[in-house]
């Protein structure tokens, strides 16, 4: 019976298809405003998403809310006079994803704000180190349930 379930549990592990669920990434670059943009996992963008905004000195209180548009993008200008992480949430049908963007608020870093600015985007997907983690302990966590499935078929006995 033992190994059956073995050669069942192999099979089964072998023959399944691929499941792709939907995770979620922001970015976001900085320009005279703040523009994010909100994609899923495999790139698509996520349109019409809610979006809402928190300031630095009150992260309970939305300071802004509203929608990315069809490309999955958003843009804000922080209140220059709020330094710290401004917190922006994205969510659409149950998925989403949270990004806290730091801002200055004083003159030299304003200067090196607008020198940085740039078309290149920060944040976003994961590096291929994260995703051989999350892999390994998804491996990790079906071996755990097999083991225990097969530790109570050798208590029956």
């Amino acid at each position: 019976m033992r190994w059956q379930f073995f050669l069942y549990l192999t099979l089964s592990f072998f023959s399944a298809a691929p499941v792709f669920a939907h995770g979620a990434a922001i970015e976001h670059r900085r320009t005279s405003a703040i523009e994010i943009r909100a994609t899923y996992d495999s790139g698509e963008p996520m349109a019409n998403a809610q979006v809402t905004v928190y300031a630095p000195s009150d992260p309970t209180k939305p300071w802004l809310k509203g929608t990315t548009t069809e490309e999955g993008t958003f843009v804000f200008v922080p209140d220059p006079d709020i330094s710290g992480d401004w917190d922006v949430k994205v969510r659409q049908s149950g998925h989403g994803d949270l990004v806290s963007i730091p801002v200055e608020n004083t003159e030299a870093t304003t200067a090196a704000n607008q020198a940085q600015a740039s078309d290149s985007w920060r944040g976003g997907n994961y590096t291929p180190l994260q995703k051989a983690m999350m892999a390994a302990l998804g491996i990790w966590g079906f071996i755990g349930t097999a083991l225990f499935f097969a530790r109570n078929q050798s208590e029956k006995k």
